[in-house]
């Protein structure tokens, strides 16, 4: 007949059992964290020669810039923490090179670059990491990007200072770069350099017609009333005092 154990013998091996079980399986994580693989190949991308393909133990492993892969050798180790920390810096460097893409096509605010890198699905510690190096290098400042927003605007396509201050606002602007950016037009010259483009489609309208689409048109730069009534008053004394010259 087959000797049975007491219960409470069973309890204490099988409790021991999971016990080294659990061991065993710390023990293992440690071992997998401190793993070193050999890199075996480093082969430039054929349809991106800005990309290196890193393969390890013989496999490919993954892609990495040019610029993140600059110091990697065919020979050398890498440990499962460099591994982690090379895909991290090859995050912020995708990151700071999508930035520049969008710098080259135009000028950008921060809020405005942010906006744009939250839309890539960048985390916000990529994201910010960027900013303060672009800011760094001189390559994003809003006091600067504020002024030249204002003074495009008064040039190319005149209009009040209300109205480019609303603009820079919504380009996440502070007030404080908005203020020192408009602080020297003037609404009046403003109005009056719009207007006289504008109303260059105006000629030989009597003047009811020409004030009310002269003015229609100056109130949508966002003109104030007096501002649109004098500016109005003013190009179209100026365009009959020169058809009465020419005449």
């Amino acid at each position: 007949m087959p000797r049975l154990w007491p219960i409470h013998t069973i309890l204490v091996v099988l409790l021991k059992g999971r016990e080294q079980s659990r061991k065993d399986g710390r023990s293992s994580a440690l071992k997998f964290d401190k793993m070193e693989h050999k890199i075996t190949a480093l082969r430039v991308q054929k349809r991106n020669p800005n990309r290196v393909n890193v393969y390890l133990d013989g496999s490919f492993a993954f892609g990495l810039s040019r610029i993140v892969a600059a110091w990697l050798r065919v020979g050398q180790t890498l440990s499962d923490e460099k591994i982690a920390s090379l895909q991290a810096e090859e995050t912020r460097e995708a990151a700071y090179q999508a930035a520049l893409r969008y710098l080259n096509f135009r000028p950008r605010s921060e809020a405005e670059l942010r906006s744009k890198l939250e839309g890539k699905g960048f985390d916000a510690s990529v994201i910010d990491a960027t900013l303060h190096r672009l800011i760094e290098e001189g390559l994003v400042r809003d006091d600067r990007f504020a002024r030249a927003w204002a003074e495009s605007r008064s040039l190319s396509r005149p209009r009040s200072r209300r109205l480019i201050a609303f603009e820079l606002r919504q380009k996440g602007i502070s007030e404080e770069n908005i203020q020192q950016a408009v602080a020297d037009l003037e609404d009046s010259e403003l109005a009056y350099q719009a207007g006289l483009r504008y109303a260059r489609r105006l000629k030989n309208m009597d003047f009811a017609t020409f004030q009310r689409r002269l003015a229609g048109f100056l109130q949508r730069r966002g003109f104030a009333y007096g501002t649109v009534v004098t500016t109005v008053r003013r190009i179209w004394d100026e365009m009959q005092a020169t058809h009465d010259t020419m005449t």
